[in-house]
């Protein structure tokens, strides 16, 4: 067995179950990396070392396995409410915030043995392309600390990048846990909509916000996504979410997509994609295909808007001198939208999800870059162009990731080859609704027989 910090939580997981390892000594090393790395990586706002201890203290002491992640040291993004513990939302607003009720799937996380170390940085509220806020400023790169590690669950993929956890927890609206993982070279998942309950949703029937999470295989994702899976009363949604576990076939049908038709793709970007799809053909066959997805920024653009507008506008009304300007803008997008905007919105994302619909009756997966550039220097906040062509918003750099949210299909993130010095990117997997299962069993061939899997950054 190598170095604890080494051990994917999978393997960590395995070797406490059996006392090769002690939760206490899986705590400690994970403790002991954070404190060689975060004051250069900045990927935790808030350490509860004292409550871990505790808690290992507890695992150890079990006759048997509490649950399936007995022991393993985990992370947990700062949007998601921790009982006893800070949760600030990335906000100042927030910064002495401390919930007195676990979130539904933090709850799970800590029945299923998990022992939670710390909240991972965000931008204020999850929104901006940078991962930063004024707590405690950007969340760095481990590959290059002068890039920025990707929004908004940029804290967690660093934090799994570089050891200091082998699981951690992210949510995803428009692409939040799948560009950091392609800019930190890690694995990530964004279930079906509803896989997950959540029971404090807004607006109870939409499926643009999910949880998720990273790891370093899609192993550690699969067992995740196991012990957070399933419905609560609160979230319609997720009544009656069940798994297609039907096997994938010897050789898988793949359509690929460099930018759906429409979204804004950077040459870099596309290169790297395009060798990627030459990998992939060794064990699928490949097909260039997209669905139509004509109208899906506008869209996107829309529903988005109206959602912040729905969540933060109070905040805007009664604190608005406390706020950013990039909270600000986002709010004030949504403000002045017509019932008819919303519906046109509506209209064209059913369009759009009928499309995908018919392109998995002659393929098993849809393929496409995780995100539309590489990684840029940490001082840029937004993304304002494209290989020199100018975006209309500052979220349109994000539709290669958020058209897939739009109509909530599970996608899997996985880390593409690449050669020593050369910058991770990832590629997504794109399955129909419910066929996780699915996602996971490719995700491992493409990990086994093609080398898409994490490799450490040089620290």
């Amino acid at each position: 067995m190598g170095s604890i910090d080494m051990l994917t939580a999978t393997e960590l997981a395995r070797a406490i179950a059996r006392r090769e390892v002690s939760s206490r000594q899986a705590v400690e090393a994970h403790l002991a990396r954070m404190a060689s790395l975060d004051s250069r990586l900045a990927a935790f706002v808030t350490v509860d070392a004292d409550g871990a201890r505790r808690a290992a203290q507890i695992c150890d002491a079990a006759s048997a396995p509490i649950g399936p992640l007995h022991g393993v040291p985990i992370a947990v993004k700062d949007l998601t409410d921790t009982a006893g513990l800070a949760t600030t939302y990335g906000s100042l607003l927030f910064r002495d915030h401390v919930p007195a009720e676990d979130d539904l799937l933090v709850a799970r996380l800590r029945r299923a043995g998990a022992i939670i170390l710390g909240k991972t940085n965000t931008p204020e509220f999850g929104f901006g392309a940078v991962c930063t806020n004024r707590l405690c400023g950007p969340t760095r790169n481990p590959f290059d600390p002068a890039l920025t590690s990707g929004g908004s669950s940029g804290g967690s993929a660093v934090a799994v990048a570089s050891g200091m956890v082998p699981l951690a927890h992210g949510t995803d609206f428009g692409g939040s846990v799948r560009t950091p993982a392609s800019f930190c070279g890690v694995a990530s998942i964004r279930p079906t909509p509803g896989r997950i309950a959540l029971p404090r949703r807004p607006l109870g029937w939409d499926m643009l916000a999910t949880h998720g999470f990273l790891a370093r295989g899609v192993d550690d994702l699969e067992l995740a996504l196991s012990v957070c899976a399933g419905s609560d009363p609160h979230d319609p949604l997720s009544l009656g979410s069940t798994d297609d576990d039907r096997p994938v076939p010897d050789r898988a049908r793949i359509a690929v997509t460099p930018d759906f038709g429409v979204a804004p793709v950077a040459r870099e970007a596309r290169a790297r994609f395009a060798a990627a799809c030459e990998a992939l053909a060794r064990v699928a066959d490949v097909v260039p295909s997209s669905p139509d997805c004509g109208g899906a920024i506008e869209a996107f653009r829309t529903l988005r808007a109206a959602h912040i507008a729905n969540a933060y506008g109070e905040l805007l009304r009664t604190r608005r001198a406390e706020l950013t300007p990039t909270v600000i803008w986002n709010i004030e997008a949504g403000a002045n939208l017509s019932v008819q905007d919303y519906l046109d919105a509506e209209r064209r994302r059913t369009a759009i999800y009928r499309s995908f619909r018919q392109l998995f009756n002659r393929a098993d997966f849809l393929v496409a870059p995780a995100a539309s550039i590489l990684p840029w220097p940490n001082e840029i906040a937004d993304v304002t162009a494209i290989d020199g062509a100018a975006l209309e918003t500052s979220i349109d750099y994000l539709a290669v990731t958020f058209i897939v949210s739009l109509v909530g299909f599970p996608v899997l993130t996985v880390p593409v080859p690449r050669g020593e010095n050369v910058l991770p990117f990832g590629m997504q997997i794109v399955a129909p609704p419910g066929c996780e299962s699915r996602l996971f069993a490719f995700g491992r061939v493409l990990e086994n027989e093609l080398g898409f899997s994490h490799r450490r950054p040089p620290l």
